[in-house]
């Protein structure tokens, strides 16, 4: 469909969904409508198997979050033309309503932004009259978690705490890459993955031009993830986004634009209220890591050692051409998971991890200048809080191992005194704000 034809889309819709229980395929469709016409398509989400079939109320649950998933999945198709009009498929009850309104807003801010198009962000949901029939309770509180993995230390580290604390988790992915097999193998632990395939025609559409940017994918792969727990037999989705998620990058239009709105807390509690009044689950999804900073993690994540081989928090390495390389140590994510890493390891351990010194490297110092709030707003990247970066770099300075580092002494005399001042005070090892982890679990993170 030619580019011109999609700007004048004025509705999106969400005409069928069904499910395959013999192979766990689930097909979502979706159009965008207009005058010249419509664009069909049609997303397709495989979920993992349980060895005996499902019973009626099981299965009657899944439903229920599948209905939930089918409206969420829909963003990364909206985005292509972003009509005024987003026409929901049935009626919903007030928090998944709320939840759907926030992810269609909130969680498409950055694209919003990026793109010029600020009625994304008052975008209202067009609900069909009617009431929705209450969900039966289903209590799976009790039962082992599924705890996402990503390949990363904010998953090692919840996987390990889980496991320490005796909760036998299950490590789940959505399209399990060679970096996320290898953590899961070093885990020793039987995983379980899904599969999402979006419709090839929305690749066409983007390399024609059609409007394109960051979509909330957390909240669709916590879907998924909820979906596969409750046709599998298994308890709560355990996630591993910190308390910086939920740290604005600017504000335009009078709107917080967060790239990782969908792993803050705001869109945490949203997902589960809508969860438990939509499928009735009594303890769906929490993030075991939501009071902790990065650094925290960071210093946690140095305790454990059995995945120096294979951990990667960085997303370029998923594109790089020897999936040998995990790191690609010239991007955002690399240069602030270095920084975090770097005061509580000994030096040859980190570049070990790498395969690189980032700090050696004066190429990087315009890079950490944006993280330390030096130059610029936080990048658009899964990174820490400005303060935690300037609290790192304050550990750096004090070590015989680091101070000397080019990077290191660039930086600790671009940093202005005011920063530094907050930085002693920093509460960052302090674990504090909003979180939604059961009592059972709160335990986990206690050594």
């Amino acid at each position: 469909m030619p580019n011109e034809q999609l700007r004048r889309m004025d509705a999106f819709t969400f005409p069928s969904y069904s499910i395959d229980l013999s192979t766990g395929e689930a097909l979502f469709d979706y159009a965008l409508t207009g005058p010249d016409g419509e664009q069909r398509f049609t997303e397709v989400i495989t979920l993992p198997l349980p060895a005996e079939p499902p019973s009626d109320e099981t299965v009657a649950t899944l439903g229920r979050v599948l209905e939930l998933l089918h409206v969420v999945a829909g963003v990364s198709y909206y985005k292509a033309a972003a009509p005024p009009r987003l026409v929901l498929p049935a009626p919903l009850g007030p928090a998944a309503a709320e939840l759907v309104t926030a992810v269609y807003t909130r969680g498409l801010a950055e694209y919003a932004y990026r793109n010029q198009l600020p009625h994304v962000l008052e975008l209202v949901p067009e609900v069909p009259p009617g009431s929705v029939s209450p969900a039966r309770e289903y209590d799976n509180s009790d039962l082992r978690p599924l705890s996402a993995v990503g390949g990363g230390k904010d998953s090692i580290v919840s996987l390990e705490a889980l496991r320490r604390a005796g909760f036998d988790p299950v490590p789940f992915s959505v399209n399990p890459n060679h970096v996320i097999v290898s953590v899961n193998e070093a885990s020793g632990l039987a995983p379980l993955a899904a599969r999402r395939r979006l419709d090839p025609v929305l690749f066409d559409l983007n390399a024609a031009g059609a409007r394109n940017g960051h979509i909330p994918v957390t909240a669709i792969n916590s879907l998924i993830a909820v979906a596969t727990a409750v046709l599998n037999g298994l308890g709560p989705v355990v996630m591993s986004n910190e308390r910086s998620a939920s740290d604005p990058n600017l504000v335009w239009n009078g709107h917080e634009i967060n790239h990782q709105w969908s792993k803050g807390v705001e869109a945490e509690g949203l997902l589960r209220a809508a969860l438990a009044e939509h499928a009735g689950l009594t303890e769906p999804y929490f993030s075991l890591l939501r009071s902790l900073s990065e650094l925290h993690i960071a210093r946690l994540f140095a305790a454990i050692d059995r995945y120096d081989d294979v951990v990667t928090s960085c997303n370029a390495a998923f594109k790089l051409r020897d999936a040998s390389e995990r790191w690609c140590r010239d991007c955002p994510k690399c240069r602030f998971v270095f920084l975090a890493m770097a005061p509580f390891m000994p030096r040859e351990r980190i570049i070990h991890i790498f395969g690189g010194d980032l700090l050696a490297d004066e190429a990087q110092i315009p890079g950490y200048r944006e993280l330390l709030g030096v130059d610029g707003h936080k990048p658009f990247e899964c990174v820490g809080e400005v303060e935690e970066s300037v609290v790192a770099l304050s550990l750096l300075a004090e070590q015989g191992q680091w101070r000397e580092a080019p990077v290191v002494r660039a930086l600790v005399d671009a940093v202005p005194e005011t920063a530094w001042s907050a930085a002693a005070n920093s509460d960052v090892f302090t674990p504090g704000g909003p979180n939604h982890i059961p009592p059972p679990y709160t335990k986990s993170l206690t050594p």
